[in-house]
Protein backbone atom coordinates (compact mmCIF):
# COMPACT_ATOMS: atom_id res chain seq x y z
CA UNK A 1 0.00 0.00 0.00
CA UNK A 2 1.51 3.34 -1.05
CA UNK A 3 1.20 6.38 1.18
CA UNK A 4 -0.78 9.23 -0.30
CA UNK A 5 1.44 12.19 -1.16
CA UNK A 6 0.66 15.63 0.16
CA UNK A 7 -0.47 18.00 -2.57
CA UNK A 8 -1.67 21.47 -3.48
CA UNK A 9 -5.41 21.78 -2.93
CA UNK A 10 -6.09 24.63 -5.34
CA UNK A 11 -4.95 26.03 -8.66
CA UNK A 12 -4.25 29.46 -7.15
CA UNK A 13 -2.22 27.86 -4.34
CA UNK A 14 0.00 26.08 -6.85
CA UNK A 15 0.41 29.18 -9.04
CA UNK A 16 1.28 31.45 -6.08
CA UNK A 17 3.69 28.89 -4.60
CA UNK A 18 5.42 28.28 -7.94
CA UNK A 19 5.49 32.01 -8.75
CA UNK A 20 6.88 32.60 -5.26
CA UNK A 21 9.64 30.11 -6.04
CA UNK A 22 10.47 31.99 -9.23
CA UNK A 23 10.08 35.47 -7.77
CA UNK A 24 13.15 36.24 -5.72
CA UNK A 25 16.01 38.68 -5.43
CA UNK A 26 16.88 37.97 -9.07
CA UNK A 27 13.56 39.44 -10.17
CA UNK A 28 13.30 42.35 -7.79
CA UNK A 29 16.94 43.36 -7.94
CA UNK A 30 18.72 41.48 -10.74
CA UNK A 31 16.19 42.28 -13.47
CA UNK A 32 16.07 46.08 -12.92
CA UNK A 33 19.87 46.22 -12.64
CA UNK A 34 20.29 44.33 -15.90
CA UNK A 35 17.69 46.57 -17.54
CA UNK A 36 19.44 49.75 -16.35
CA UNK A 37 22.80 48.46 -17.62
CA UNK A 38 21.48 47.28 -20.99
CA UNK A 39 19.38 49.98 -22.59
CA UNK A 40 16.29 50.05 -20.35
CA UNK A 41 13.33 49.65 -22.69
CA UNK A 42 15.37 47.72 -25.28
CA UNK A 43 16.35 45.18 -22.63
CA UNK A 44 12.74 44.89 -21.47
CA UNK A 45 11.58 44.19 -25.05
CA UNK A 46 14.21 41.48 -25.66
CA UNK A 47 13.58 39.97 -22.21
CA UNK A 48 9.87 39.55 -22.97
CA UNK A 49 10.62 37.92 -26.34
CA UNK A 50 13.17 35.53 -24.86
CA UNK A 51 10.86 34.63 -21.96
CA UNK A 52 8.28 33.42 -24.48
CA UNK A 53 10.79 31.63 -26.74
CA UNK A 54 12.96 29.94 -24.11
CA UNK A 55 12.12 30.45 -20.44
CA UNK A 56 8.46 29.44 -20.65
CA UNK A 57 9.22 26.16 -22.51
CA UNK A 58 11.99 25.42 -20.00
CA UNK A 59 9.58 25.92 -17.12
CA UNK A 60 7.01 23.72 -18.86
CA UNK A 61 9.56 20.92 -19.36
CA UNK A 62 10.54 20.90 -15.68
CA UNK A 63 6.96 21.06 -14.34
CA UNK A 64 5.78 18.48 -16.91
CA UNK A 65 8.34 15.85 -15.87
CA UNK A 66 7.37 16.18 -12.19
CA UNK A 67 3.65 16.28 -12.90
CA UNK A 68 3.65 13.12 -15.03
CA UNK A 69 5.79 11.17 -12.55
CA UNK A 70 4.09 12.44 -9.36
CA UNK A 71 7.45 11.90 -7.64
CA UNK A 72 10.42 13.88 -6.36
CA UNK A 73 12.95 15.07 -9.03
CA UNK A 74 15.43 12.20 -8.51
CA UNK A 75 12.76 9.51 -8.98
CA UNK A 76 10.92 11.49 -11.68
CA UNK A 77 14.02 11.82 -13.87
CA UNK A 78 14.91 8.18 -13.18
CA UNK A 79 11.47 7.06 -14.38
CA UNK A 80 11.61 9.29 -17.47
CA UNK A 81 15.01 7.86 -18.47
CA UNK A 82 14.13 4.18 -17.86
CA UNK A 83 14.15 3.37 -21.56
CA UNK A 84 17.78 4.53 -21.85
CA UNK A 85 19.39 4.69 -18.41
CA UNK A 86 17.46 5.09 -15.15
CA UNK A 87 20.77 5.66 -13.37
CA UNK A 88 21.56 8.63 -15.61
CA UNK A 89 18.22 10.25 -14.77
CA UNK A 90 18.66 9.70 -11.03
CA UNK A 91 22.20 11.11 -11.12
CA UNK A 92 20.91 14.21 -12.91
CA UNK A 93 18.25 14.52 -10.18
CA UNK A 94 20.92 14.24 -7.47
CA UNK A 95 22.95 16.98 -9.19
CA UNK A 96 19.84 19.20 -9.17
CA UNK A 97 19.34 18.37 -5.49
CA UNK A 98 22.95 19.44 -4.79
CA UNK A 99 22.23 22.61 -6.78
CA UNK A 100 19.27 23.33 -4.51
CA UNK A 101 21.53 22.98 -1.44
CA UNK A 102 24.14 25.24 -3.09
CA UNK A 103 21.51 27.85 -3.90
CA UNK A 104 20.16 27.79 -0.35
CA UNK A 105 23.63 28.09 1.20
CA UNK A 106 24.36 31.49 -0.36
CA UNK A 107 20.77 32.69 -0.80
CA UNK A 108 20.03 32.46 2.93
CA UNK A 109 23.08 34.64 3.65
CA UNK A 110 21.90 37.35 1.22
CA UNK A 111 18.33 37.04 2.51
CA UNK A 112 19.70 37.59 6.01
CA UNK A 113 21.23 40.88 4.82
CA UNK A 114 17.80 41.99 3.55
CA UNK A 115 16.15 41.13 6.86
CA UNK A 116 18.83 42.94 8.89
CA UNK A 117 18.49 46.08 6.74
CA UNK A 118 14.71 46.06 7.23
CA UNK A 119 15.22 45.81 11.01
CA UNK A 120 17.88 48.53 10.78
CA UNK A 121 15.35 50.99 9.35
CA UNK A 122 12.79 50.00 12.01
CA UNK A 123 15.41 50.40 14.77
CA UNK A 124 16.30 53.88 13.49
CA UNK A 125 12.63 54.84 13.50
CA UNK A 126 12.22 53.97 17.18
CA UNK A 127 15.49 55.66 18.18
CA UNK A 128 17.82 52.65 18.58
CA UNK A 129 20.59 54.28 16.54
CA UNK A 130 23.50 52.08 17.66
CA UNK A 131 21.58 48.87 16.96
CA UNK A 132 20.47 50.30 13.61
CA UNK A 133 24.06 51.02 12.61
CA UNK A 134 25.19 47.52 13.62
CA UNK A 135 22.35 45.95 11.61
CA UNK A 136 23.25 48.01 8.53
CA UNK A 137 26.98 47.23 8.68
CA UNK A 138 28.34 44.11 7.01
CA UNK A 139 30.06 41.79 9.50
CA UNK A 140 30.67 38.11 10.19
CA UNK A 141 28.74 38.44 13.45
CA UNK A 142 25.68 39.75 11.61
CA UNK A 143 25.88 36.87 9.12
CA UNK A 144 26.14 34.35 11.98
CA UNK A 145 22.97 35.79 13.52
CA UNK A 146 20.69 36.35 10.53
CA UNK A 147 21.56 33.37 8.29
CA UNK A 148 20.27 30.81 10.85
CA UNK A 149 17.20 32.98 11.47
CA UNK A 150 16.32 32.89 7.79
CA UNK A 151 16.96 29.14 7.52
CA UNK A 152 14.62 28.61 10.48
CA UNK A 153 11.90 30.74 8.85
CA UNK A 154 11.98 28.55 5.73
CA UNK A 155 12.13 25.32 7.73
CA UNK A 156 9.15 26.37 9.87
CA UNK A 157 7.03 26.62 6.71
CA UNK A 158 8.30 23.50 4.90
CA UNK A 159 7.97 21.17 7.88
CA UNK A 160 4.21 21.88 8.00
CA UNK A 161 3.76 20.17 4.62
CA UNK A 162 2.65 21.13 1.11
CA UNK A 163 -0.93 22.21 1.82
CA UNK A 164 -0.68 23.34 5.45
CA UNK A 165 2.73 24.97 5.03
CA UNK A 166 3.87 25.86 1.51
CA UNK A 167 0.44 26.52 -0.04
CA UNK A 168 -0.99 28.37 2.98
CA UNK A 169 2.00 30.66 3.42
CA UNK A 170 2.46 31.30 -0.30
CA UNK A 171 -1.15 32.49 -0.57
CA UNK A 172 -0.45 34.87 2.33
CA UNK A 173 3.02 36.13 1.46
CA UNK A 174 2.55 36.70 -2.28
CA UNK A 175 -0.38 39.16 -1.94
CA UNK A 176 1.60 41.04 0.75
CA UNK A 177 4.59 41.20 -1.62
CA UNK A 178 2.38 42.61 -4.41
CA UNK A 179 0.73 45.21 -2.15
CA UNK A 180 4.11 46.38 -0.82
CA UNK A 181 5.55 46.55 -4.34
CA UNK A 182 2.65 48.65 -5.64
CA UNK A 183 2.83 50.96 -2.61
CA UNK A 184 6.56 51.57 -3.05
CA UNK A 185 6.13 52.21 -6.80
CA UNK A 186 3.42 54.82 -6.20
CA UNK A 187 5.61 56.61 -3.64
CA UNK A 188 8.85 56.57 -5.68
CA UNK A 189 7.15 57.77 -8.89
CA UNK A 190 6.08 60.95 -7.07
CA UNK A 191 9.70 61.90 -6.26
CA UNK A 192 11.81 64.38 -8.30
CA UNK A 193 13.78 62.64 -11.08
CA UNK A 194 11.53 59.56 -11.21
CA UNK A 195 9.99 60.43 -14.58
CA UNK A 196 13.41 60.45 -16.26
CA UNK A 197 14.00 56.89 -15.04
CA UNK A 198 10.53 55.88 -16.19
CA UNK A 199 11.25 57.10 -19.73
CA UNK A 200 14.56 55.20 -19.86
CA UNK A 201 12.79 52.04 -18.70
CA UNK A 202 9.66 52.15 -20.86
CA UNK A 203 10.78 53.75 -24.14
CA UNK A 204 12.97 51.28 -26.05
CA UNK A 205 15.89 52.36 -28.22
CA UNK A 206 15.40 49.74 -30.95
CA UNK A 207 18.90 50.37 -32.32
CA UNK A 208 20.24 48.49 -29.27
CA UNK A 209 18.11 45.39 -29.75
CA UNK A 210 20.75 43.64 -31.88
CA UNK A 211 23.51 44.33 -29.33
CA UNK A 212 24.90 40.82 -28.51
CA UNK A 213 25.63 41.77 -24.87
CA UNK A 214 22.04 42.93 -24.38
CA UNK A 215 20.59 39.79 -26.02
CA UNK A 216 22.74 37.38 -24.00
CA UNK A 217 22.00 39.29 -20.78
CA UNK A 218 18.25 39.19 -21.45
CA UNK A 219 18.38 35.46 -22.27
CA UNK A 220 20.29 34.68 -19.09
CA UNK A 221 17.96 36.81 -16.95
CA UNK A 222 14.80 35.29 -18.47
CA UNK A 223 16.09 31.78 -17.86
CA UNK A 224 17.41 32.24 -14.33
CA UNK A 225 14.57 34.43 -13.04
CA UNK A 226 12.09 31.56 -13.38
CA UNK A 227 14.11 29.46 -10.89
CA UNK A 228 14.54 26.58 -13.35
CA UNK A 229 17.17 23.87 -13.10
CA UNK A 230 17.38 22.90 -9.41
CA UNK A 231 14.21 20.78 -9.24
CA UNK A 232 11.98 23.15 -7.29
CA UNK A 233 9.47 23.54 -10.10
CA UNK A 234 9.60 19.79 -10.77
CA UNK A 235 8.70 18.92 -7.19
CA UNK A 236 5.91 21.53 -7.18
CA UNK A 237 4.59 20.06 -10.44
CA UNK A 238 4.50 16.63 -8.79
CA UNK A 239 2.23 17.98 -6.06
CA UNK A 240 -0.36 19.13 -8.61
CA UNK A 241 -3.06 16.77 -9.92
CA UNK A 242 -1.78 14.99 -13.02
CA UNK A 243 -2.51 16.73 -16.37
CA UNK A 244 -4.63 19.44 -14.74
CA UNK A 245 -4.42 22.40 -17.16
CA UNK A 246 -0.63 22.21 -17.06
CA UNK A 247 -0.12 24.61 -19.99
CA UNK A 248 -2.40 27.24 -18.44
CA UNK A 249 -0.71 26.86 -15.05
CA UNK A 250 2.76 27.35 -16.54
CA UNK A 251 1.50 30.39 -18.46
CA UNK A 252 0.09 31.83 -15.22
CA UNK A 253 3.38 31.31 -13.36
CA UNK A 254 5.40 32.89 -16.19
CA UNK A 255 3.00 35.84 -16.46
CA UNK A 256 3.12 36.50 -12.72
CA UNK A 257 6.90 36.13 -12.55
CA UNK A 258 7.43 38.41 -15.57
CA UNK A 259 4.89 40.88 -14.20
CA UNK A 260 6.73 41.12 -10.88
CA UNK A 261 10.05 41.65 -12.70
CA UNK A 262 8.42 44.42 -14.76
CA UNK A 263 6.99 46.06 -11.62
CA UNK A 264 10.38 45.79 -9.90
CA UNK A 265 11.83 47.77 -12.82
CA UNK A 266 9.11 50.41 -12.27
CA UNK A 267 10.37 50.72 -8.70
CA UNK A 268 14.16 50.37 -8.90
CA UNK A 269 15.05 52.28 -12.10
CA UNK A 270 13.06 55.43 -11.21
CA UNK A 271 14.50 55.15 -7.66
CA UNK A 272 18.03 55.22 -9.10
CA UNK A 273 17.25 58.38 -11.04
CA UNK A 274 15.67 59.91 -7.92
CA UNK A 275 18.95 59.20 -6.12
CA UNK A 276 20.91 60.71 -9.02
CA UNK A 277 18.66 63.80 -8.95
CA UNK A 278 19.44 64.12 -5.22
CA UNK A 279 23.17 64.31 -6.04
CA UNK A 280 24.27 60.69 -5.51
CA UNK A 281 26.56 58.95 -8.01
CA UNK A 282 24.63 56.08 -9.54
CA UNK A 283 26.37 55.50 -12.88
CA UNK A 284 30.03 55.11 -13.78
CA UNK A 285 30.08 55.90 -17.50
CA UNK A 286 27.06 54.10 -18.93
CA UNK A 287 26.96 51.38 -16.27
CA UNK A 288 25.58 51.24 -12.77
CA UNK A 289 28.12 51.08 -9.99
CA UNK A 290 28.37 47.71 -8.22
CA UNK A 291 25.09 46.02 -7.29
CA UNK A 292 26.07 45.66 -3.64
CA UNK A 293 26.81 49.37 -3.36
CA UNK A 294 23.51 50.23 -5.02
CA UNK A 295 21.28 48.14 -2.84
CA UNK A 296 23.09 48.59 0.47
CA UNK A 297 24.42 52.17 0.16
CA UNK A 298 22.81 54.33 -2.53
CA UNK A 299 19.17 53.41 -1.94
CA UNK A 300 19.45 53.44 1.89
CA UNK A 301 21.13 56.87 1.65
CA UNK A 302 18.25 58.01 -0.57
CA UNK A 303 15.69 56.73 1.93
CA UNK A 304 17.55 58.37 4.84
CA UNK A 305 17.57 61.73 3.03
CA UNK A 306 13.76 61.60 2.94
CA UNK A 307 13.50 61.76 6.75
CA UNK A 308 11.14 59.57 8.78
CA UNK A 309 8.99 58.63 5.79
CA UNK A 310 12.16 57.45 4.05
CA UNK A 311 12.87 55.05 6.92
CA UNK A 312 9.36 53.62 6.54
CA UNK A 313 10.00 53.21 2.80
CA UNK A 314 13.38 51.56 3.54
CA UNK A 315 11.77 49.11 5.97
CA UNK A 316 9.11 48.29 3.38
CA UNK A 317 11.66 47.89 0.58
CA UNK A 318 13.88 45.46 2.49
CA UNK A 319 10.91 43.55 3.91
CA UNK A 320 9.72 43.18 0.32
CA UNK A 321 13.09 41.68 -0.64
CA UNK A 322 13.00 39.43 2.44
CA UNK A 323 9.57 38.03 1.49
CA UNK A 324 10.74 37.47 -2.10
CA UNK A 325 13.78 35.60 -0.79
CA UNK A 326 11.68 33.49 1.61
CA UNK A 327 9.22 32.32 -1.07
CA UNK A 328 12.19 31.31 -3.23
CA UNK A 329 13.97 29.33 -0.53
CA UNK A 330 10.86 27.30 0.32
CA UNK A 331 10.81 25.45 -3.03
CA UNK A 332 14.54 24.72 -3.01
CA UNK A 333 14.26 23.31 0.52
CA UNK A 334 11.38 21.08 -0.60
CA UNK A 335 13.56 19.37 -3.27
CA UNK A 336 15.87 17.43 -0.87
CA UNK A 337 13.05 17.11 1.69
CA UNK A 338 10.81 15.31 -0.84
CA UNK A 339 13.72 13.04 -1.85
CA UNK A 340 14.44 12.03 1.76
CA UNK A 341 10.75 11.41 2.47
CA UNK A 342 10.01 9.33 -0.63
CA UNK A 343 13.30 7.53 -1.33
CA UNK A 344 14.76 7.23 2.18
CA UNK A 345 11.43 6.98 4.10
CA UNK A 346 12.34 9.81 6.49
CA UNK A 347 9.47 11.76 8.11
CA UNK A 348 8.83 15.29 6.82
CA UNK A 349 9.86 16.84 10.15
CA UNK A 350 13.17 14.95 10.32
CA UNK A 351 13.86 15.57 6.63
CA UNK A 352 13.23 19.30 7.00
CA UNK A 353 15.59 19.71 9.93
CA UNK A 354 18.24 17.45 8.35
CA UNK A 355 18.18 19.55 5.16
CA UNK A 356 18.18 22.80 7.17
CA UNK A 357 21.18 21.61 9.19
CA UNK A 358 23.02 20.73 5.95
CA UNK A 359 22.25 24.15 4.50
CA UNK A 360 23.42 25.81 7.72
CA UNK A 361 26.71 23.89 7.56
CA UNK A 362 27.43 25.07 4.01
CA UNK A 363 26.27 28.61 4.80
CA UNK A 364 28.67 28.75 7.75
CA UNK A 365 31.42 27.44 5.45
CA UNK A 366 30.70 30.29 3.02
CA UNK A 367 30.71 32.82 5.85
CA UNK A 368 34.05 31.49 7.14
CA UNK A 369 35.69 31.57 3.68
CA UNK A 370 33.53 34.32 2.19
CA UNK A 371 35.98 35.90 -0.27
CA UNK A 372 37.00 32.54 -1.74
CA UNK A 373 33.75 30.57 -1.82
CA UNK A 374 30.76 32.94 -1.99
CA UNK A 375 31.20 34.19 -5.56
CA UNK A 376 32.36 30.76 -6.74
CA UNK A 377 29.18 29.07 -5.44
CA UNK A 378 26.96 31.60 -7.22
CA UNK A 379 28.94 31.38 -10.47
CA UNK A 380 28.99 27.57 -10.61
CA UNK A 381 25.25 27.34 -9.91
CA UNK A 382 23.92 30.07 -12.20
CA UNK A 383 26.29 29.80 -15.17
CA UNK A 384 26.95 26.04 -15.25
CA UNK A 385 24.67 23.84 -13.16
CA UNK A 386 21.29 25.50 -13.82
CA UNK A 387 21.57 25.80 -17.62
CA UNK A 388 23.03 22.29 -17.99
CA UNK A 389 20.25 20.83 -15.80
CA UNK A 390 17.64 22.56 -17.90
CA UNK A 391 19.29 21.40 -21.12
CA UNK A 392 19.02 17.87 -19.73
CA UNK A 393 15.28 18.39 -19.09
CA UNK A 394 14.81 19.32 -22.76
CA UNK A 395 16.78 16.25 -23.86
CA UNK A 396 14.70 14.04 -21.53
CA UNK A 397 11.36 15.39 -22.78
CA UNK A 398 12.41 15.49 -26.42
CA UNK A 399 14.64 12.43 -26.83
CA UNK A 400 15.05 10.03 -23.88
CA UNK A 401 11.55 9.73 -22.42
CA UNK A 402 9.27 7.49 -24.47
CA UNK A 403 6.74 5.50 -22.41
CA UNK A 404 4.15 7.82 -20.82
CA UNK A 405 5.41 10.95 -22.58
CA UNK A 406 2.33 12.53 -24.14
CA UNK A 407 4.45 14.86 -26.26
CA UNK A 408 5.79 11.83 -28.18
CA UNK A 409 2.59 9.75 -28.31
CA UNK A 410 1.70 9.38 -32.01
CA UNK A 411 -1.94 8.40 -31.26
CA UNK A 412 -2.50 11.54 -29.18
CA UNK A 413 -0.75 13.68 -31.79
CA UNK A 414 -3.26 12.62 -34.47
CA UNK A 415 -6.13 14.10 -32.45
CA UNK A 416 -4.10 17.07 -31.17
CA UNK A 417 -1.66 18.25 -33.88
CA UNK A 418 -0.38 21.06 -31.66
CA UNK A 419 1.21 18.40 -29.41
CA UNK A 420 3.56 17.38 -32.24
CA UNK A 421 4.59 20.99 -32.94
CA UNK A 422 5.09 21.75 -29.24
CA UNK A 423 7.05 18.53 -28.76
CA UNK A 424 9.29 19.30 -31.74
CA UNK A 425 9.89 22.83 -30.44
CA UNK A 426 11.04 21.43 -27.08
CA UNK A 427 13.04 18.74 -28.86
CA UNK A 428 14.95 20.75 -31.46
CA UNK A 429 14.68 24.53 -30.94
CA UNK A 430 14.96 24.86 -27.16
CA UNK A 431 18.17 22.82 -26.72
CA UNK A 432 19.78 24.90 -29.48
CA UNK A 433 18.71 28.22 -27.90
CA UNK A 434 19.83 27.10 -24.46
CA UNK A 435 23.20 25.94 -25.79
CA UNK A 436 23.70 29.45 -27.23
CA UNK A 437 22.93 30.95 -23.81
CA UNK A 438 25.29 28.55 -22.05
CA UNK A 439 28.18 29.10 -24.43
CA UNK A 440 27.85 32.87 -24.24
CA UNK A 441 27.23 33.16 -20.49
CA UNK A 442 29.47 30.40 -19.11
CA UNK A 443 32.28 30.19 -21.65
CA UNK A 444 32.65 33.41 -23.63
CA UNK A 445 31.98 35.86 -20.76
Amino acid sequence: MTQLRDSFHSRIGFVLAAAGSAIGLGNIWGFPTNAANNGGGAFLFVYLVVTILLALPALYAEVYIGNQAQKNPVSALGDACKGVSEGLGRKAGIIGLCGAIMMLSFYTIVAGWMLSHALSAISELIGLTNISQWLATSSTERNLLFTPIFILLGAAIVHQGVNAGIEKWSTRLMPILLIMLFGLIVYILQQPGAMEGLKVYLIPDFSQITNPTLVVSAMGQAFFSLSIGVGGMMVYGSYMQKDKDLGKLVLSITALDTGIAFLAGLLIIPALFVAQHAGQQVFEGNELIGEGQLIFHILPELFTSMGSIGLVVAAGFFLLLSIAALTSTISSTEVPVAFLMEDKKVSRQKATWLVSATVLFFSLLLIAFFDVLFGAFISVLTTILQPLSCLFYFIVVGWLWKRGNKLRDSDLQQNRPWLRHWGNYLRFVCPLLLTVVFVNVAILN
